[in-house]
């Protein structure tokens, strides 16, 4: 696994984790909160861009995940952010994202160990 890969990946593992803070607070809260909505907004964008990098470095999406799906996500909410519909994104980050996690464990590991196993170099990973 390329490092820029293992990096994107830990990145997910990261905003994933941050999914879970939101939904721990619940629905009600989410829906009434409009900065727990923004956050959520920003953790699916990001999600989306790094699934746009991780499709270009042919990292192939387990079962369960599509990156195509995310990249089309964050364009909706970059994009069309005045008709965000918040049931849905309450969906996507209670269902989808913890579905994700589960998918996506095996290539963490397989990241995690890439970044701890080989030397950084200096090397810069910017696109």
């Amino acid at each position: 696994m390329e490092r820029r890969a293992a990096k994107e990946l830990l990145h997910i593992r990261g905003w994933l984790t941050r999914a879970d803070e939101i939904v721990a607070r619940g629905k009600a809260a989410y829906l009434a909160d409009d900065l727990l909505q923004e956050a959520g907004d920003s953790l699916m964008m990001k999600l989306g861009e790094a699934a746009g990098r991780l499709s270009k470095l042919d990292v192939l999406a387990p079962e369960g995940v599509d990156w195509a799906l995310a990249i089309a996500n964050r364009n909706f909410i970059i994009h069309r952010y005045d008709e965000i519909d918040r049931e849905q994104t309450w969906l996507t980050l209670s269902a989808d994202l913890p579905a994700w996690r589960a998918s996506l464990e095996s290539l963490f590991s397989q990241a995690e160990s890439e970044l701890t196993s080989s030397p950084d170099n200096g090397e810069r990973l910017t696109p």
